[in-house]
């Protein structure tokens, strides 16, 4: 569901992005949108949020209040409502055009297969991530587990899955790249762990936020995939 909010009390740039911040580290908020103009939030919502626990969230420097905005508009949702449809037509996609390679090639290796899915999976990603940069670190340090600790984290990480893909591609000493891609999708399974164990409903940032998904089991099997996948080719090099 998404509701509409209207936030008196920020008189800068600096209040929005605070705000903002702490709305999403509430566990029923799927999406924040906020801004200076009324209303100032769109928020949407796992469960309904009582406007108390809004207020709670926001009071943290005493001067923003929020209320709910004159026809503000409800849209239902459940799980049962997801699509997972473009992440599974993407990953499709991926695994599709690498098979065509090994057909191409005249026979099939698996290690070159792996390769170029690994290195498909983590530029196609990335590219999704990029397109709105901010919006996606913001999204992302409210599950992971370095991005929480180090915002900047989650600036630098789509450039690090990119470089990864390009790596790969290039063959760019394969022993240290997929450590390094052993170690980044490790970490990154830790904070989905994490959050799936606590129930705690995020958006997924795994495709930006250009595309909104819920954390769920499908992002732990796209991390574990990356993870199981790096320790094969280290095993096989």
């Amino acid at each position: 569901m998404t509701h509409t909010y209207n936030i008196t009390g920020m008189t800068c740039n600096s209040c929005v992005a605070k705000v903002k911040s702490a709305i999403l580290k509430l566990g029923d908020v799927l999406e924040a949108d906020v801004q200076r103009d009324a209303p100032q939030a769109t928020i949407t919502m796992q469960k309904h949020i009582p406007l108390s626990t809004l207020q709670a969230a926001i009071s943290f420097d005493g001067k923003y209040a929020i209320t709910e905005a004159a026809g503000s508009t409800v849209m239902k949702t459940t799980d049962d409502n997801v699509s997972y449809f473009p992440i599974f037509l993407i990953f499709g996609y991926i695994a599709g055009i690498t098979l065509l390679i090994q057909f191409a090639s005249g026979s099939f290796s698996l290690m070159q297969w792996m390769q170029h899915f690994m290195a498909g999976f983590f530029i196609v990603f990335s590219f999704f991530k990029m397109m709105s940069l901010k919006a996606f670190a913001e999204g992302y340090r409210t599950y992971d587990i370095v991005a929480k600790a180090i915002p900047a984290y989650g600036f630098v990480y789509p450039f690090i899955e990119l470089a990864l893909g390009i790596a790969i591609i290039v063959g760019f000493e394969p022993y240290i790249t997929n450590l390094v891609a052993l170690i980044v999708m490790t970490v990154s399974t830790i904070g989905v762990v994490n959050s799936l164990m606590k129930k705690t409903p995020f958006q997924c940032a795994c495709l930006g936020t250009v595309i909104k998904l819920p954390l769920s089991k499908v992002t732990l099997f796209e991390d574990l995939l990356m993870v199981v996948m790096s320790i094969v080719m280290l095993l096989l090099m």
